[in-house]
């Protein structure tokens, strides 16, 4: 065999058995190709959670992010969209404070971000580092760090997300945050579990850690998970889910 074969021959195993990436866009780029990709861009996706309707609409552009729920003998439903915030009581427009509207929004929106992970992870305030690779529960992840700007982050755009991105097929087999609530940050990690999919797209269900010392600092999630060292504080499980 000719030597300069040999050499194109050898650089091209070696090349293929390094298929570790460092580059956080394209981590999270491959994790929504993984989880329904363009499947989520035009869809109806509806599920309850905690005796709650949620509705995300998806129309290129376009959102309408909904949630419905029984409140005594009235009926609540709230609407955020490109237009902002809208509530209905009974099928009546309601007159709702500005700080409510914030309030809200946020609830909602929260809940369908994390239901609809990872595709918000592109979303244009979103900032994202490659923290390296790491080992949970006997599986590689490459972890990625997720912060946001405050231009278009939102009234909680200080929180801070971690992203366990499975090497093997991109899915998010963990995620950790940090929040601020009532001038106290807290943190929390969340175990995926129950994958399933329905109309083409990803859903998980997660397990909720907290730390057991409120002042354990965001990166030392990791390390209390793998010591056992965490307690479990509630389980985050979507419920009759149909996607259109």
């Amino acid at each position: 065999m000719k030597p300069v074969i040999f050499f194109l021959i050898l650089a091209f195993v070696f090349g293929s058995c390094n298929t570790s990436l460092t580059d956080p866009q394209q981590i999270i780029d491959k994790a929504i190709v993984a989880a329904g990709g363009e499947k989520y861009v035009n869809s109806t996706i509806e599920f309850d959670f905690r005796e709650r309707h949620y509705i995300a609409i998806r129309e290129g552009g376009k959102f309408s992010y909904q949630r419905v729920f029984r409140d005594s003998a009235k009926t609540i439903h709230d609407f955020v969209s490109n237009d902002g915030f809208k509530r209905e009581i009974d099928g009546v427009v309601a007159e709702v404070a500005d700080s409510m509207k914030v309030k809200y929004t946020s609830s909602t929106n929260s809940v369908i971000y994390f239901a609809l992970l990872p595709y918000g992870l592109n979303d244009a305030a979103v900032q994202k580092k490659f923290l390296g690779e790491t080992i949970m529960d006997g599986k590689a992840y490459y972890k990625v760090e997720v912060s946001f700007r405050q231009d278009g982050g939102g009234e909680d755009f200080q929180d801070m997300f971690n992203y366990w991105v499975s090497k093997d097929d991109f899915s998010i087999g963990y995620l950790s945050y940090s929040f601020s609530e009532n001038d106290e940050t807290s943190s929390r990690l969340r175990k995926a579990y129950n994958p399933r999919r329905i109309g083409n797209i990803l859903f998980l269900d997660y397990i909720n850690y907290k730390p057991k010392d409120n002042k354990v600092r965001f990166d030392q999630l990791e390390e209390l998970y793998e010591k056992d060292e965490l307690e479990e504080l509630s389980k985050i499980e979507l419920q009759n889910i149909s996607v259109k």
